[in-house]
């Protein structure tokens, strides 16, 4: 598909050439650092329009450009991830992914088009910019590596604030959720490998089973949640993925787990991650097992600024109809801009079928116009009370 010039806000063409970007997008995902054909196609479409493309080089997939005048005093940024997941897309869409092992079960493909339908309202409107307006088509955003290299690579060095979105299933088209606080949870990603020694399974006394210690070990994980954190504050542990052994009258050498820990400060993130430590290596002392933890900090709360989820909410009232989304477990490395700057993420109704992360996700296309106004009258928003405040 080329890109195309599309035009003009509430306009029945725009949504229907956002459609048609969508469902491309859709046909062809990549997955993390992989966006290679999604980079130059949304490349193409902003270059049509007349936008500075400032990619860094050392951005390998992604895209930056801007628009606006050059004298401007504040730069605000407008950020979409673009990644697919490794998932096999089991829809009957006609525009079902081409790519075997690669589906758009997020919905970053609405997230595209939206930022790309916005992109078009401010080349349309460009008179009316008196700050630069710059787009972030941002990578790897399902491996938490995606805004960190970003932020490396000095492509928000000089923003005074950032806002993005995500589509979320259970809200319709047409309804948005924006607040200010904590959005999002703290994620952490866990490996534990227990070594034991492996040998007959008549014979257990002459080995050292794995299995007993790993059985062992991720039911005592679970008091972290349940016996550690306060009550009072949600929290999850999820143990998503165990191997061992590969017979059935064998012990083997090792068996190893994996998961995940949310939490929703930073105190907790950082007990429970000591607590993680001690029960681990306590249980592999127990059973006699060796123990290598591999421990993967990813992005840490998600917080919006008040102040602006403040100004940015009473402006969606007027376009889009504003509910309240509490805040979710699921991470989003938009918090890593979140530490750095002020910053709003909002959830945009997509009105999907099932949940995020289903081989069978279907998004609902009408939604995306809010999106598409969500970026664009948030921009013109900010530059405004920025303006009000240089006053």
């Amino acid at each position: 598909m080329k890109s195309k010039s599309i035009s003009k806000i509430e306009s029945p063409t725009l949504l229907s050439q956002l459609k048609e970007i969508r469902h491309y997008l859709h046909q062809h995902p990549e997955l993390s650092d992989q966006e290679f054909k999604t980079t130059k196609f949304i490349t193409n479409f902003l270059d049509q329009l007349g936008y500075k493309i400032i990619t860094p080089a050392s951005l390998k997939t992604g895209v930056i450009a801007e628009i606006g005048p050059n004298e401007a005093s504040n730069v605000i940024a407008l950020r979409s991830d673009i990644d697919a997941l490794p998932i096999d897309e089991q829809t009957d869409l006609d525009f079902a992914s081409e790519n075997a092992g690669a589906m758009h079960a997020c919905g970053h493909d609405f997230h595209m088009a939206a930022l790309m339908g916005a992109a078009v309202l401010l080349a349309d409107n460009k008179s009316k910019l008196t700050s630069k307006i710059r787009l972030v088509f941002q990578p790897a955003e399902e491996t938490n590596a995606g805004a960190r290299e970003v932020i490396e690579s000095g492509a928000l060095n000089d923003v005074a604030a950032i806002i993005g979105f995500h589509n979320e299933p259970t809200l319709a088209a047409g309804e948005i959720s924006v607040s200010g606080g904590v959005q999002d949870a703290a994620v952490d990603q866990f490996k534990v490998t227990l070594k034991g020694v492996g040998g007959h399974a008549a014979h257990p006394n002459q080995d050292v089973d794995p299995i007993v210690g790993l059985a062992s070990t991720i039911t005592s994980l679970q008091t972290i949640v349940s016996r550690n954190i306060d009550p009072i504050h949600p929290s999850v542990l999820s143990v998503t993925h165990i191997e061992s052994g590969s017979t059935w009258n064998a012990i083997p050498n090792e068996a190893w787990f994996e998961g995940t820990l949310r939490t929703f400060s930073d105190a907790d993130a950082k007990m429970g991650k000591e607590k993680f430590y001690q029960i681990v290596q306590g249980q592999a002392a127990t059973y006699g097992l060796d123990v290598d933890i591999e421990w993967i900090e990813g992005p840490r709360v998600l917080k919006n600024n008040d102040e602006l989820a403040r100004v940015l909410a009473d402006d969606a009232q007027h376009y889009a109809k504003l509910v309240n989304v509490p805040p979710t477990p699921g991470g989003e490395d938009f918090a890593f801009y979140t530490d750095k700057l002020p910053s709003v993420f909002a959830e945009v109704g997509s009105g999907a079928n099932v949940g995020l992360h289903h081989s069978d996700l279907i998004v609902d296309d009408d939604g995306l116009m809010t999106g598409v106004k969500w970026f664009y009258h948030s921009a013109l928003r900010l530059q405004d009370y920025l303006k009000e405040g240089e006053q």
